[in-house]
């Protein structure tokens, strides 16, 4: 098995969205199956030799337009068009300042340098720690990583195909060295879509790996 000789300066975990909203904690906001089982395994990651973390945080407003909520006659799961293309509308979640929108209270921070929270803006989506759905409008994660020396990205948590995969495939093309940790990621959809996008992220040149390649053998 492959492990990484992890450098303090050069490598970092990016653990996208563990926020009570995406669990069974939160059931009337946006569960999804198996994501509180991710904390223990990223947990187990900063225990290793990882240096540094970031966390990305949904923070919506409470009118946001990826809400159902907000287009009357239509439903959750169903398609938009928005002035950036087409959104899928969610139930709501991750809404600023509510508890399911807080980082999970079992996760480790004690690495965690930065949280970054993304989809504040009320009319535009975030699936991407860098950026957001109009694939225009940057959330400064990139200028940030690139200020402390970061060149290799170790992405886990919630969930594929959506927040996880479309950052992985942001820091790709932005020139970051990408792996997703694929243990320590949530799955929501169909095996068919999520195979699509990981051939997707593949071409893109990220690999995937398991957590043990970031622990001592």
């Amino acid at each position: 098995m492959q492990r990484f000789a992890l450098d303090p300066v050069r490598d970092l975990l990016l653990i996208v969205d563990p926020q009570p909203t995406f669990m069974e904690l939160c059931p009337d906001e946006l569960p999804v199956p198996g994501a509180e089982a991710v904390i223990p395994v990223v947990n187990r990651i900063l225990t290793g030799p990882i240096a540094r973390a970031v966390v990305t945080q949904d923070w919506h407003d409470p009118a946001h337009l990826s809400f159902a909520s907000q287009h009357p006659g239509k439903r959750a799961y169903e398609e938009v068009a928005l002035p950036y293309g087409a959104q899928t509308l969610w139930p709501d979640h991750g809404v600023r300042a509510t508890p399911g929108a807080a980082v999970h209270p079992a996760l480790d921070q004690a690495k965690v340098v930065l949280v970054l929270r993304k989809g504040y803006r009320r009319t535009i989506d975030s699936y991407s720690g860098f950026r957001e759905n109009d694939r225009a409008t940057g959330t400064g994660l990139a200028e940030w990583l690139r200020a402390v020396g970061v060149t290799r990205l170790f992405i886990t948590g919630i969930t594929r195909p959506y927040c996880i995969d479309y950052s992985a495939a942001d820091a790709a093309e932005l020139g970051f060295d990408t792996f997703v940790v694929e243990d320590a990621c949530s799955r929501l959809g169909a095996d068919a879509a999520l195979d699509e996008s990981r051939r997707r992220l593949e071409s893109l040149g990220v690999r995937f790996i398991g957590s043990a390649a970031l622990l001592p053998a």
